[in-house]
């Protein structure tokens, strides 16, 4: 029996893109983890609410602390990379920060991004 290991479908950086060390790419990847932590939090927040009622022991102090155990399980799963989101957005926003790091070679005009219509954006 063949086990194929589970990825999340993003591939290796590629030669054009910026290197993993450039401080744009580290501002990305901080940007990117920081959002994925919020998005987590308020998961989790709407979560904790969809409740079925208060408990026996439910008090403002619990739920304090709850909201605080809250914020952390979200933000340890951010930097586990437990969702991957941050993984996307750093896929997505670094082939476009890669695109607009390269110039255009002598005697072209840069690609106008497209819109979603597939127009071209003015």
């Amino acid at each position: 029996m063949t086990t194929t290991p589970i990825t999340n479908g993003i591939a290796a950086p590629s030669a054009t893109a910026p290197s993993a060390t450039s401080p744009e790419m580290a501002k990305l990847k901080k940007a990117a983890h920081a959002f994925e932590a919020v998005f987590l939090r308020q998961m989790i927040g709407s979560m904790r609410s969809a409740g079925l009622g208060d408990g026996i022991f439910d008090s403002e102090a619990t739920q304090q602390f709850q909201e605080m155990s809250d914020a952390k399980t979200a933000d340890v799963m951010a930097e586990k990379g437990a969702f991957g989101i941050a993984d996307l957005l750093v896929k997505q926003y670094g082939a476009r920060l890669a695109a607009t790091a390269a110039p255009a070679p002598a005697g072209e005009q840069p690609a106008m991004p497209a819109t979603t219509d597939g127009k071209p954006a003015k």
